[in-house]
């Protein structure tokens, strides 16, 4: 099967898997493994961060980057496709006391121009706004990156509100690759940023989050709270540190799958997606031109080999990642224009192998 539903889905690297094999371990929880000790040093100084702590999943370390930051009773401002309010379980409101104060923007990207609208003070009616949430790339937006002047003008807008700033940046170093700078200078004035080691950069298990130390030490007691005492960390560890020194350098060959697929895909008589806006390594196409709907498209494209998620009624959501190569690409598009002429015998589109 050729496997397009997330990144989420790949395997370790033979060298993780050695590193894993041979890893340094102590008891975590009493701050006593060495191996996880240096992942959240290095995340930390990777992102030009004081801290970092190392956490199962990116939903518990986005549920602690909102915690730290925030008081019962508050609101959370974010993107209203946002990951943190539509794909966590309401953790910021089961966890934190927080209620979400959704803006839907264009291409997922918020500006401080419609933020500042909503940023409410304490007053007898209403929750005050207690931190602003920013998701960098966006995953529902198809993978788009936010220019990073737009996030210091949030950050800056923010911080003169006396506000912070999370980021959910489960995909920032697709956005770093794609804009052609450090990660670090994409979260420089943000203060808190969640990244996954286990999505594009390929690790088995984990991402990060980083702050300041002060924050950090909370978060520990935080991630305490939900479960995330792993003791021995460092056999996962080990394969992160590895997702993070190497596997940021090689996320260009999956934007240039992605941008081959969509312009592939655009070509295919009954699809419809606009090639320009992939940016990185998710894409979504709309298959409402086959006189399918997107679960019989979804069924039809398994059938044929290749798996790819639903998203409504009309969208397929595609993303690209190390185990899935150019040739590949090219038989999930062969396997997309059989299914649309199937659907609609009369289709003549024909998609380039070029």
């Amino acid at each position: 099967m050729i496997d397009l539903r997330s990144d989420t889905v790949t395997k370790p690297t033979p060298e993780m898997r050695r590193a894993m094999a041979g890893a340094e371990v102590g008891d975590d929880v009493y701050g006593e493994d060495p191996t996880v000790n240096r992942l959240e040093a290095r995340a930390a100084g990777i992102l030009g961060k004081e801290a970092g702590l190392f956490v199962p999943t990116g939903t518990m370390g986005n549920t602690i980057g909102i915690k730290i930051h925030t008081h019962h009773g508050e609101e959370v401002i974010c993107e209203a496709r946002s990951h943190v309010f539509n794909y966590e379980l309401a953790m910021m409101g089961w966890f934190s006391g927080c209620l979400a104060r959704p803006i839907l923007a264009e291409d997922g990207i918020l500006r401080w121009s419609q933020i500042c609208k909503e940023i409410r003070p304490l007053g007898p009616h209403w929750a005050p706004t207690g931190l602003i949430e920013i998701e960098n790339t966006h995953n529902m937006a198809g993978g788009a990156v936010s220019p990073t002047s737009v996030v210091n003008e949030i950050c800056d807008g923010a911080h003169e509100r006396g506000l912070n700033v999370h980021m959910d940046g489960a995909r920032l170093f697709n956005a770093a690759a794609h804009l052609g700078r450090p990660a670090s200078e994409l979260a420089a004035k943000v203060d808190s940023v969640m990244f996954c080691l286990s999505k594009g950069l390929g690790a088995p298990v984990g991402s990060m989050l980083v702050g300041k130390a002060d924050a950090m030490d909370r978060a520990r007691l935080y991630r305490k709270r939900l479960g995330g005492g792993m003791r021995q960390a460092g056999v996962l560890a080990a394969a992160g540190l590895i997702a993070l020194e190497q596997m940021p350098a090689r996320l260009h060959d999956d934007h240039a799958n992605a941008r081959f697929l969509a312009e592939g895909l655009s070509r295919i008589e009954g699809l419809s997606i606009d090639p320009s806006k992939v940016q990185t390594n998710i894409l979504f196409f709309d298959v409402t031109g086959t006189g399918l709907d997107s679960g019989q498209f979804s069924k039809g494209l398994k059938d044929r080999g290749v798996l790819a998620n639903p998203v409504g009624p009309a969208s397929i959501r595609m993303v690209t990642h190390y185990d899935v190569t150019r040739e590949q690409c090219e038989t999930a598009l062969g396997a997309c224009q059989e299914l649309a002429r199937q659907a609609m015998p009369h289709l003549t589109g024909v998609v380039s192998k070029n």
